[in-house]
This record gives C-alpha cells, sequence and structure tokens, in this order.
C-alpha cells in the first residue's frame, strides 16, 4: 500500500476526490448535516476499494465539509474518524479481494466495501446526534429519537453508498480494464497485440 504511495498522480487523485467530497456536501447545505442527512458525497466512500489515497482524501475531506455543521465540534473529529476507519475497512476489502474480476467478484466487493461506511455512519453518528449533542427532534425520548436517526442514516447511507456508489465503482473498474492513465498507477498498460492464429483466414482468388 505505502510503496510509492506519494506519487504526483496519488496526490492529485486525493485532491480531487477531497475537492468532490466538499463540494457535493455544500451543494446540499443545510440537509447534509442532522438526523436525516441528504450526502451525495457520500458515495464517494467506495473509492478506497480502488485507490489507498482515497482514504486521507476522504478524512480531510470530511473534516473540511463539516466545517459548517452546527455539531462542529463532534463533527471535526468523530464523524471524520468514523469516515476513517470505514474507508480503511472498505480499502482492506479491495486489498483482499484484489483478484476477483469478473462481475460476480465485483458485486461482491462493492457489497462488503459499501458495507462499513454505511452500518458504521449509521450506528455511530446517531449517538452523535442525539446523546451528545442532545438534539431530539428525530423523536420524543433518545432511544425513539437514536432508532429514528438509525433508520434515516441507515438509508440515505445505502443510497449513497451503493444507488451512486455503485455505478461508480463499475466506471472506475471499467477505466481501469481500458487502462486509462487517470485511473492506474505507473504507465498505462498496453493491450496484447492479437493472436495471428486467431484470424479469420481470406478466401483465396
Amino acid at each position: 500500500m505505502f510503496r510509492n504511495f506519494f506519487t504526483t498522480k496519488r496526490i492529485c487523485r486525493a485532491g480531487v476526490i477531497a475537492a468532490l467530497y466538499v463540494a457535493l456536501t455544500y451543494a446540499f447545505m443545510p440537509f447534509a448535516y442532522g438526523w436525516f442527512q441528504i450526502r451525495p458525497s457520500e458515495a464517494l466512500t467506495i473509492l478506497p476499494l480502488f485507490f489507498p489515497e482515497a482514504i486521507p482524501a476522504l478524512y480531510i475531506g470530511c473534516i473540511l465539509a463539516n466545517l459548517t455543521s452546527p455539531m462542529l465540534a463532534f463533527d471535526l473529529t468523530i464523524g471524520p474518524a468514523v469516515t476513517l476507519v470505514a474507508a480503511v475497512c472498505t480499502w482492506l476489502v479491495g486489498h483482499l479481494l484484489r483478484s476477483y474480476r469478473s462481475k460476480l467478484g465485483m458485486a461482491v466487493k462493492i457489497a462488503l466495501g459499501g458495507f462499513f461506511p454505511v452500518i458504521l455512519n449509521a450506528f455511530i453518528i446517531p449517538v452523535v446526534i442525539v446523546f451528545l449533542s442532545g438534539d431530539m427532534s428525530a423523536g420524543p425520548t433518545p432511544l425513539i429519537a437514536y432508532w429514528t436517526s438509525f433508520g434515516t442514516m441507515l438509508a440515505t447511507q445505502a443510497t449513497w453508498a451503493f444507488g451512486l456508489g455503485a455505478p461508480l465503482a463499475l466506471f472506475v473498474e471499467r477505466m481501469r480494464r481500458k487502462g486509462v492513465s487517470a485511473f492506474i498507477d505507473g504507465k498505462r498498460k498496453q493491450l496484447p497485440a492479437p493472436d495471428p492464429s486467431d484470424e479469420t483466414p481470406q478466401p483465396q482468388a
């Protein structure tokens, strides 16, 4: 993971990911915070499947995106920490299953990779909202507010991680297979030359 990590391409890619996360979050303010979040930037949490530099990019992007949060102290500490842990777990899925290149293999990688940002955010962020920040807008009692927030967080995170993240992951994988430079490390891979034995014989004149 750390061999030749700080290449120009990876630094640029990390910058793009962080900037996209911030821009997509700010585009949906003030609905990007609170017990019901509209945060399509969470689709980017699938990217550690392919790029280890997405881990610090998402962490930094989350910090910058939360600078306008009404729960600033918690959203600059706990929120980014959850994003960081989820990103590491997603990267581990991609690393351990890196040889799974079939359609079924990609489906498994996306399902497992998207699981961590969905479930970690669904369980932990409502704790911040309800019990640490004291926001009871999701229900009349702390438990009702927590589980209501959990349900909405689970639904919205799954929408972004799978509804938007899965097509994004398939697009990235397709670009990598084509050898598009922005999506791979090192030099562009050339397609192998065609095997002459596979050519269709031409009729003799």
